[in-house]
């Protein structure tokens, strides 16, 4: 199998055929009419009708929607269509309309820590509508989850956490509607998939043992509620279905990836890694799963380099040197001039710096070999990757050696996770059949040059399969499949989550990860060894 593209992932699962159960449904009713020899009252009435195609079941009438039920059935005259939201227990009857509505539609939500990413679904064919992302406003009160969290130690830093992620998703269904050409209160459901940290804020959930031992959430599976109680601004009655966590660092997010890549289906062992904030990877298959997190995300996606960004417009997205004259060429998201460099362009560079000898396998540069493009400035030496000439707003992409620093502890976390989880089972890495790789992380990486500098194991291309916007896919399905719902629930129950921030077997094998490729260099026989390093 080739490495193929991450859209095209996304493209068969929506191809895939399902058995549509969303999380909402319009069901027709005829009941029929009150008189003086039927007293049943007007919600007894039509919870009587809608009985047989609920499989039996009587539906219940959330309080704060008894009277607009009531009267919106007697006004249409007993007859039209009601909607129902699946929920934990018995369904939950919401609403009533004289007559199917034009389109019953759902929001999936990705409610990452930098960037919050949704989709508009049709309810009725699964199609998505529109597509839409933006900044999560949090991010004035820090980049980090941690910087949150320590925000959050006042209530009133609780309190601007909280508004500030409703007013993201606020917009961000305000968009999908305008894209869509609806009004806002015509999303009726509302799945959300995300970290455990993003998931308490969003909840206004104390999140402050999050990252105190021993790291315990206040909840990891939140029931189901409607969007009117968290002032949301879609249908108040549109039920808000949360992917359960495992723990503090094991969110939603990568519950919806074995969803969307199919990990907890396979026969054979195979591997998710999604990359974010944090590297997150779960290794097993139909029969276990264990997982685990780390800080190696940052440096990867572009969060620590100097010039790091994330994979947009502008963004180096891959970079070559030739190994002869030196010259460097390199592709842009957007194919205009570069504003800087995402995580894979970042990878690309220094697995090229290391190929052609710029750098050492400590991650140092060689000045003598280097060159013109080398200078040193007030904080050491920087790599000038684009003349100013040459960048979108004029100033020169550079690479310092501090960067280089920052990604050589990255790339030395990532592969110890991967080390660790494995030894964990005692699996070795010939033994995995894929490796699904998620998030902009995947959409980008050249694994090729992953495995250059050590971050990934020296395996078959072919072996590794990119799964794109796995959070928010999963987050899709969640609308729509009632077996994915049930599969999530189970998933949260399933899966062995081993805690590494005290782990000590993690921190040795991070510390023999901090080389080029590594300090074992026949774990990477792929990879160039130079004489005299």
């Amino acid at each position: 199998m080739v490495w193929q593209d991450a859209d095209a992932h996304e493209e068969s699962l929506r191809s895939c055929p399902i058995m549509l159960n969303p999380l909402v449904r319009a069901i027709v009713v005829a009941a029929p009419l009150p008189s003086l020899g039927d007293n049943t009252g007007d919600l007894d009435r039509l919870k009587k009708a809608l009985a047989p195609q609920l499989a039996g079941v009587m539906p219940v009438v959330p309080y704060q929607r008894l009277s607009k039920v009531a009267g919106r059935f007697r006004a249409a005259g007993f007859t039209g269509v009601a909607l129902v939201n699946a929920m934990p227990g018995p369904p939950l009857l919401v609403d009533f309309l004289p007559q199917s509505p034009l389109v019953l539609t759902g929001m999936a939500l990705d409610l990452g820590t930098t960037h919050l990413e949704a989709t508009l679904v049709d309810l009725v064919t699964g199609a998505i509508l529109a597509r839409a992302d933006l900044e999560n406003w949090q991010i004035v009160y820090g980049a980090d989850i941690l910087t949150r969290i320590h925000h959050a130690a006042s209530d009133e830093g609780m309190a601007e956490l909280h508004q500030a992620i409703i007013g993201s998703v606020n917009e961000l269904a305000a968009e999908l509607s305008r894209l869509a050409g609806l009004a806002g209160d015509a999303i009726r459901a509302l799945s959300v998939s995300g970290n455990t940290s993003m998931v308490h804020f969003f909840l206004k959930l104390n999140p402050c043992h999050l990252c105190r031992e021993p790291y315990i959430p206040m909840v990891n599976a939140p029931d189901p509620f409607l969007a009117g109680e968290l002032h949301l601004a879609i249908h108040p009655a549109a039920p808000v279905w949360i992917l359960p966590s495992v723990g503090s660092y094991f969110g939603g997010d990568l519950i919806s990836g074995v969803l969307a890549s199919g990990l907890d289906q396979q026969p054979e062992t195979c591997m998710l890694i999604d990359v974010g904030t944090n590297a997150e990877v779960i290794v097993g298959n139909r029969e276990w799963l264990i997982a685990c997190a780390g800080a190696a995300g940052p440096a990867l996606e572009g969060g620590v380099a100097r010039m790091g960004m994330r994979a947009g417009p502008g963004a180096i997205e891959h970079l070559r040197i030739d190994p002869v004259s030196g010259e460097i060429s390199y592709e842009t998201i957007g194919k205009g001039r570069p504003k800087g460099l995402c995580g894979s362009g970042l990878i690309d560079l220094v697995a090229e710096l290391y190929l052609t000898r710029q750098i050492d396998i400590r991650g140092k540069f060689r000045p003598q070999a280097a060159g013109a493009r080398l200078l040193e400035g007030s904080e050491g030496w920087q790599f000038v990757v684009v003349q100013g000439k040459d960048s979108a707003d004029g100033q020169p992409v550079v690479l310092g050696q501090v960067d280089l620093e920052a990604l050589m502890r990255s790339k030395a976390a990532m592969y110890a996770i991967l080390t660790t989880l494995l030894n964990q089972v005692g699996v070795a890495f010939a033994d995995l059949r894929r490796i699904y790789v998620a998030g902009a992380f995947g959409r980008h990486i050249s694994p090729r040059q992953a495995i250059v500098l050590g971050m990934l194991p020296d395996l078959p291309l072919a072996l590794y399969e990119p799964v794109g916007n796995s959070s928010l896919a999963g987050a899709q399905m969640v609308l729509l499949e009632s077996q994915a719902r049930e599969r999530a629930l189970e998933l949260a129950g399933k899966i062995t989550y081993l805690e590494l921030n005290v782990n000590q077997e993690f921190m040795l094998r991070f510390s023999a990860s901090r080389f080029i490729p590594h300090t074992d260099h026949a774990l990477f026989p792929s990879v160039p060894v130079f004489a005299g390093e």
